[in-house]
């Protein structure tokens, strides 16, 4: 009976051999488990972070390209509008020139003026003179039509030389006389401050310098005081 008693004891039992058996294979399991979703987990928080930075540097990639786009057409914009306003400022330019009146040479002294007598002058002196070197540019002193261009005055008579008349649309006219070079013809139209002769010493004339006149028609006999009238259209001489 006590070896029995003593074989009992120290033999341990089928069913607790399968018990301890399936809980080391559980705690395996559990601690392998563990690890398993250790990793997985790590896994899955690197995942975000790496998709999250590729779209954040596409998304400025975009951003960065949508502004230099952006920029660019406000650029072109800019300089469409400059050339517009550049085109307009030309076209107002040339309008208020059109409009305006200009002293027909430059750097001139003034002679002769308007109404003075002498024996130069059959009557008293109808321009006014300004005296220049020979060679020096006359210029329309207002928008107009040449109807007058040539020697003999134009045809106003030998005294003026070589001579130019232009109609303006205020109905009066401007001449030029004594010129030694016409450039201009009969018909064509000029702009104020276009270059129509170089100034001389033809015709009746005792030094070089040319000859202006406004007029009421064309011809000799109707001038107006040139120096009073260029005053009226705001030209001070």
């Amino acid at each position: 009976m006590k070896r029995a008693t003593n074989q009992h004891t120290i033999r341990p039992s089928a069913s607790r051999i399968r018990g301890a058996v399936l809980a080391a294979g559980l705690g395996a399991s559990v601690v392998l488990g563990a690890g398993s979703a250790f990793a997985a987990g790590n896994a899955d928080a690197a995942a975000p972070l790496a998709s999250g930075t590729t779209a954040q540097s596409v998304a400025q990639q975009a951003t960065a390209q949508s502004n230099a786009a952006e920029t660019a057409k406000k650029t072109a914009a800019q300089k469409a509008s400059d050339a517009k306003k550049k085109a307009e400022d030309k076209k107002k330019a040339a309008k208020k020139n059109a409009a305006s009146w200009k002293a027909p040479v430059k750097k001139y002294t003034l002679s002769a003026s308007y109404g003075t007598g002498g024996a130069r002058w059959a009557a008293k002196h109808s321009g006014q003179d300004f005296a220049v070197p020979v060679g020096t540019p006359v210029t329309a002193a207002h928008t107009g039509t040449i109807v007058k261009a040539g020697p003999n005055g134009g045809g106003d008579g030998p005294a003026y030389g070589n001579a130019v008349v232009i109609k303006h649309s205020n109905g009066k006219y401007s001449q030029y006389a004594h010129l030694s070079k016409i450039n201009v013809k009969i018909g064509q139209q000029v702009t104020t401050g276009q270059k129509i002769a170089l100034s001389g010493n033809t015709g009746n004339s005792s030094g070089p310098h040319l000859h202006f006149e406004i007029r009421t028609t064309p011809n000799y006999g109707s001038a107006l005081n040139p120096a009073a009238f260029l005053r009226s259209v705001h030209v001070s001489i």
